[in-house]
């Protein structure tokens, strides 16, 4: 990334791909292509079908972005994509699977990365909060605020270009929705300072999805958007997800743009183009809608939230489960059973180590164990499979042991409380082996319980950031 390039590309439609739009497609001057494939295509903001979102005398397009990476075997749709190869100093590298949410893991990323960088982090896409859900509310798909956060902390620093990029995709707009509005335009007509050090192969190929995604906006001229506290990487994402009508696309775009290493994954773990809605079931019978209200409502707000210190009330009963639900669902006949991405099951198959990350459990972490696939595949591996103890409570968990934390995993892991056809009996150290707990953590480690469980590697005073 120091160069600002990244070569050039030829991408090949897959067998059922539809035609991209009839926007400026351009490439690198060497690259050529074939009847059977075509140069990559990007977004114009002009076009016979929506106004032009701004005026400027400069094209909005960009005119070549390079590209390294082979993405003609990449389909966008539906083939799965396989981890790239490695050099032979990082294949000795371990290879981890970490289930995780958005924020509380971060930290550890930044530690991880210096350990190994074969890591395929798995997400949830159900998010419903914050500028995410201002984005899901007017142009629908899935939540990608998680899988941003995490595209962001593993994205390139080594370089003043990388961390221009990475100061750009990670910066938000004010709380102020007038402000924010104002600020956003000047980011998308390129005369922010946020565009300092930024190379123009970088400058218009990340500017034309940010147009891109202010024209579906405009397009939904019957829904106001809210820019406040917005996500400009939420955005980019946003833009690049509805453009290739693929979230693997626009994972992958985002991954070369902030130049993650390739032997790093970030998975969603459903592969889907649509809108997901977790809902949970209580132990008194309540059912509750939407990842948000679960976790830390906000009654709309867009401010960040502090789930440690939230001053949310608490839940009139323990959570019994977290399941999937149709998007004008509200009851347990609403729900419904997406498939598991096929490749985190490939990855599941393969990694040295499983590890349930710290975060909030129910919303977090259980959402992508809660898949058929996910249980079967986990519990036939022999390897190390790794709970990072929480810190603390939140709303989801007060109470709660460390063998509670256990036993919830293990539920989602064998659907135990939903469809018995769905259903699995596995015992908990099938699922998990080892408990990492934190330095001066506040989580009662009940030992005995989780010996009973078949938990006896509980180390304790674990440092983490």
């Amino acid at each position: 990334m120091a160069d600002g390039c990244l070569g050039s590309v030829v991408l090949r439609t897959p067998a059922g791909f539809p035609s991209l739009p009839t926007f400026a497609s351009f490439g690198s001057s060497s690259s050529t292509s074939s009847a059977s494939s075509f140069p990559l295509a990007f977004p114009c903001s002009r076009s016979s079908s929506s106004p032009p979102a701004f005026s400027s005398s400069s094209s909005c397009v960009p005119r070549s972005l390079p590209l390294s990476s082979p993405i003609m075997a990449y389909h966008f749709r539906d083939a799965p994509r396989a981890a790239p190869p490695v050099d032979d100093e990082r294949q000795q590298q371990p290879s981890l699977l970490v289930f995780s949410g958005g924020t509380a893991f971060n930290g550890v990323v930044e530690e991880l990365k210096k350990i190994t960088t074969r890591v395929s982090h798995v997400l949830p896409v159900s998010d419903d909060g914050g500028s995410t859900a201002e984005i899901v509310r007017v142009l629908g798909g899935p939540a990608v605020g998680d899988i941003r956060s995490r595209c962001l902390r593993l994205s390139d620093e080594s370089t003043c270009e990388a961390l221009a990029v990475r100061r750009l995709l990670g910066h938000r707009l004010p709380l102020d929705a007038i402000c924010a509005k104002r600020e956003w335009y000047e980011i998308v007509e390129g005369a922010h300072s946020l565009w300092q050090g930024v190379s123009q192969p970088y400058r218009e190929t990340i500017r034309a999805f940010l147009v891109y995604f202010q024209n579906e906006i405009l397009r939904h001229s019957n829904e106001c958007f809210c820019f406040s506290n917005g996500s400009i990487g939420n955005f980019f994402f946003a833009g690049a997800r509805i453009f290739f009508q693929s979230l693997d696309a626009a994972i992958f775009l985002f991954s070369r743009v902030s130049d993650i290493p390739a032997e790093s994954l970030v998975l969603p773990v459903i592969s889907t183009n649509d809108r997901l809605t977790l809902g949970c079931e209580l132990w008194d019978g309540t059912i509750i809608r939407g990842q948000n209200e679960i976790s830390h409502p906000t009654n709309g707000s867009t401010e960040p939230i502090n789930k440690e210190h939230s001053s949310t009330a608490v839940l009139p009963s323990r959570i019994k489960r977290v399941f999937y639900m149709s998007s004008e669902g509200r009851n347990l006949l609403h729900e419904v059973f997406p498939i598991a991405n096929p490749i985190v099951l490939e990855q599941l198959n393969n990694v040295d180590s499983v590890v349930y990350a710290m975060g909030s459990l129910f919303t977090s972490i259980c959402p992508s164990l809660v898949l058929i696939g996910i249980g079967e595949v986990i519990s036939s591996r022999s390897i190390p499979k790794v709970l990072l103890l929480n810190g603390s409570h939140d709303r989801e968990t007060i109470g709660l042991s460390a063998s509670d934390f256990v036993t919830a995993i293990t539920d989602a892991l064998n659907r135990a409380h939903g469809d018995p056809q769905k259903c699995l009996n596995k015992l908990p150290g099938e699922y998990i082996n080892a408990v990492l707990v934190p330095r001066g953590g506040l989580i009662p480690v009940d030992t005995q319980h989780l010996a009973a469980q078949g938990i006896v590697h509980v180390v304790s005073g674990i440092f983490i950031h």
